[in-house]
């Protein structure tokens, strides 16, 4: 792997997200081919990351709770098409039963209630709401009536919805008979020597080498705590040394030491079952939904796993079977998208250039256009201005600045045509490369710096 060149990227990107640290290792076959930590655990005491540091993964936490009902599936307890009144958990929507398929995929019907993003921002003091949901039960009691918000039957259409992962949560416990997190040591984290994965607050602050856990504000990484009370849906903790065990799994179709799960159960996962109804601003497909497994569009293959964020935690895993290769990444706040990192890194890893990555090709668009631009000798100034990679056309004087958005409708390689609204009217903008260039109104304008 170049590893130079992935450490200049992860580097570049913490620098310009302001992440305190990153973890990261990439697994080929069964082997840890490189395990690397960035930055800082614990940005007061001066304290480095490591590859061992433990940290949130938020909903990467899904693929193991789906990994568990197929469990129970093959072991005869569940069947995928059951619906949840079977567990005493009953959702009918239109007429029509919610299943644990519906769950899984998340077509249920009923968009995202927002518990966990509550639960977050309440507790980090994001904003201003309160919802202290302690328990899956209390995550019950908040969505009693739920079937009401749905919007569509069953099985038509995704919406991501965590709620739906709680639910799945306690479908396990009643067909096992155990604690859900009783049950994940001992079918999941046991038998691949995970030993320092978490999902307890006493589990956590037993371990001496935790991140801690920032949120992002406009002046950069503030402490904050761990959201605790996040379950079956995105409450794990875990490390790269641990996940890379998970990945091993993975790739080598459910078998590491022992095997936990078929290699036919494992694909069943891995196959798209939904659309994730999301593209990159070039076009191209972001991503699709399977049983707690995202499929991520990548060159000529697809890259399996899932991101995960709780706030103050990302993360993201992702292998391509077919090349036995995988990678895991985990963060102690917000920043530049793990995924992303993940997929250049991946990309990096197998002989792929990174550089054709869609949001990079993007990006790398961006960067070239932001500056001051202007018309003929210097007449007339405007600037275009890059913010959560969307750009703006700023018109400043002394008494104030105009700031106007551009959405990409078309993007080759040496052009991007935006539209823009302007006093209520649409109005295409177009901007080349070579040399930077903006055609706006009936301005051209010359990029200066």
């Amino acid at each position: 792997m170049p590893t130079q060149e992935v450490e200049e990227f992860l580097l570049a990107k913490m620098r310009e997200s302001k992440l305190p640290s990153l973890a990261a290792a990439v697994v080929k076959g069964r082997e840890v081919v490189y395990a690397r930590a960035l930055g800082f655990r614990d940005l007061e005491s001066g304290l480095p990351a490591t590859p061992g540091t433990i940290y949130g993964i938020g909903s990467i936490t899904k693929m193991f709770t789906a990994l568990a009902v197929m469990q129970l599936r093959e072991r005869g307890l569940v069947d995928l098409d059951d619906p949840l009144a079977k567990y005493g958990l009953g959702l009918t929507i239109a007429g029509e039963d919610v299943t644990i398929r519906h769950l899984l995929t998340h077509t249920s019907g009923v968009p995202a209630l927002g518990y966990a993003e509550a639960l977050i921002d309440g507790i980090t003091g994001a904003r201003d709401v309160w919802l202290p949901l302690a328990t899956p039960e209390d995550v019950l009691a908040f969505m009693r009536g739920a079937g009401s918000w749905a919007v569509d039957r069953p099985g038509r259409r995704m919406f991501y919805l965590n709620e739906g992962y709680v639910l799945l949560g306690k479908i396990i416990e009643a067909a096992s008979g155990l604690s859900y997190w009783d049950y994940i040591k001992r079918n999941i984290l046991a038998p691949l020597g995970m030993r320092r994965t978490y999902l307890l607050r006493e589990e956590v602050e037993r371990d001496g080498d935790v991140a801690a856990p920032y949120i992002m504000t406009r002046r950069g990484p503030l402490r904050s705590r761990i959201p605790f009370g996040i379950s079956s849906d995105g409450g794990l903790l875990s490390n790269a040394l641990d996940l890379s065990k998970f990945l091993a799994t993975l790739i080598n179709r459910g078998t590491l030491e022992q095997q936990i799960i078929s290699k036919e159960s494992l694909e069943a996962m891995e196959r798209a079952a939904a659309s994730w109804n999301q593209q990159y601003l070039t076009g191209e497909d972001y991503a699709q939904y399977g049983l707690g497994v995202m499929s991520y569009k990548f060159f000529d293959v697809r890259v399996l796993g899932h991101s995960g964020s709780v706030g103050v935690y990302t993360a993201f895993l992702g292998y391509i079977p077919e090349e036995d290769i995988g990678v895991v990444l985990l963060a102690n706040s917000s920043g530049y998208p793990l995924a992303y990192m993940g997929l250049y890194t991946l990309a990096a890893a197998t002989g792929r250039d990174p550089n054709k990555l869609p949001f990079i090709r993007y990006e790398k668009t961006l960067k070239a256009l932001e500056g001051v631009y202007e018309t003929w000798k210097g007449a007339y100034r405007l600037y275009l201005v890059v913010r959560n990679w969307v750009p703006y056309i700023v018109e400043r004087t002394r008494y104030g600045a105009t700031e106007i958005p551009l959405f990409p409708t078309a993007i080759a390689d040496d052009e991007v045509v935006f539209t823009a609204i302007v006093g209520g009217r649409r109005l295409v903008v177009t901007a080349t490369l070579n040399p930077p260039t903006l055609l706006y109104e009936r301005y051209k304008l010359v990029k200066k710096s």
